[in-house]
């Protein structure tokens, strides 16, 4: 008779061991597996992680993907996320970024644009400067032709030339941010009027390059006759002059009147950024480095080391005289509406710094008793047509030396 073990505990003992044996075995090695996985799998996740921040953070810094992210996009085949997303967002650009100095003669633009040279280089924005100085006055088409031009210079740029200002919007174009700086009347026009006969200390025979036309009688001209014997380089509408870079290129605002001029003061609130006065050039400089420091950054210092002193140096008028009393007595009767612009332009100078806070760093000037009390009459235009003269190059002199008794 056969026993039956199977049945036996001793057998069903080893059975039950025997399996959790195999179980554990299995267990084990499950669990090794796993573990395996799991580390390998936390590491590709970390890499993959850190690579992705990695070319983010330069993505970002330098405007565009890293060329190690280009070369594993091509190696990798092409992605498809251009097609489902759209195109990267382009580089943001400083606001603004199209600014127009449309600069006065004879207001120290040349120092500004010596300055602008060395900015240009420095923070690599685009300076174009014209170097037409004898045309402020432009046809319609002449005006569209310009404004092209200026719009399709490369951004961030900066504009300067010798003209009057243009409205980008009335031919549906960008309109740019203007700039500018403006000095006392009566100055401006001695500074031009010596410059044109005699030059500066860049050399005196320039004014010969510039004028040679000039006969020697109109070169040696006393400054008095000019003015009191009513030259026509001496009386309106040659000496309406300042207003019309801010009214515009309409033919009124060459006719020294109330129209002209609010609507230069009306273009100055809505299409200039700045207009600054010669006399405070120092705070000017300040302003433009706060309102557009990625163009003026780091101005002032320039202006004040020694080696651009020693240019700006150069651009002074020479044989510069003073009129008479009754002289510059005629000069402001004449002058009624630059006078009433530049003291306009003043006041919101003065209201922009207060508003930035900024603490003047250019002493007041004050306007003098005897012009006060003048009685303010401007002569009538004169019959005969203007003559374009050409555009002269500025200097930096002291505002106030007219005032001097002759």
């Amino acid at each position: 008779m056969m026993k039956n073990y199977s049945n036996s505990p001793h057998h069903k003992n080893q059975t039950l061991n025997h399996t959790r044996d195999r179980n554990n075995k299995r267990s084990n090695w499950l669990s090794a597996t796993l573990l395996r996985f799991s580390l390998r799998d936390y590491g590709f996740c970390m890499a993959t992680l850190f690579l992705f921040c990695f070319g983010s953070l330069f993505y970002q810094l330098n405007g565009g993907p890293p060329k190690i992210l280009l070369e594993i996009r091509q190696y990798l085949g092409e992605s498809t996320f251009v097609d489902d997303h759209g195109p990267p967002a382009p580089r943001v650009l400083p606001f603004p970024s199209q600014v127009v100095y449309n600069r006065v003669g004879k207001c120290g633009s040349r120092t500004v644009v010596l300055l602008l040279r060395i900015l240009a280089e420095r923070h690599q924005f685009n300076l174009v400067s014209s170097d037409i100085h004898n045309k402020t006055r432009l046809t319609k088409h002449e005006q569209v032709d310009l404004m092209r031009n200026i719009s399709n210079i490369p951004q961030p740029y900066l504009y300067t030339r010798h003209v009057h200002f243009l409205n980008f919007t009335r031919f549906r174009i960008e309109q740019p941010v203007y700039i500018n700086i403006i000095r006392d009347p009566i100055n401006r026009f001695l500074s031009n009027y010596f410059f044109r006969r005699f030059g500066d200390w860049r050399g005196e025979q320039n004014h010969l390059i510039r004028t040679p036309g000039m006969k020697d009688d109109e070169r040696y001209l006393d400054i008095n006759v000019c003015i009191l014997e009513n030259y026509p380089e001496c009386s309106n509408p040659r000496l309406f002059y300042i207003i019309p870079y801010f009214c515009g290129q309409h033919p009124q605002c060459r006719e020294p009147g109330l129209w002209a001029l609010e609507r230069a003061k009306q273009n100055v609130l809505e299409n200039f950024l700045l207009v600054g006065v010669l006399e405070e050039l120092e705070d000017v400089l300040l302003l433009l480095e706060r309102l557009l420091p990625h163009f003026f950054t780091d101005v002032l210092s320039i202006y004040k080391s020694p080696d651009y002193r020693k240019m700006g140096n150069m651009t002074g008028t020479v044989r510069k005289q003073t009129p008479s009393l009754e002289a510059l007595q005629t000069l402001y009767q004449r002058m009624r509406y630059e006078y009433d612009f530049y003291n306009f332009v003043r006041e919101q100078f003065h209201l922009t710094k207060r508003k930035i806070g900024l603490k003047s760093a250019s002493r007041p000037t004050h306007q003098p008793n005897f012009l006060l009390n003048l009685a303010l009459k401007t002569q009538e235009p004169l019959e005969e047509d203007e003559e374009e003269e050409q555009e002269p190059e500025d200097d930096v002199e002291d505002a106030n030396s007219w005032l001097a008794q002759p």
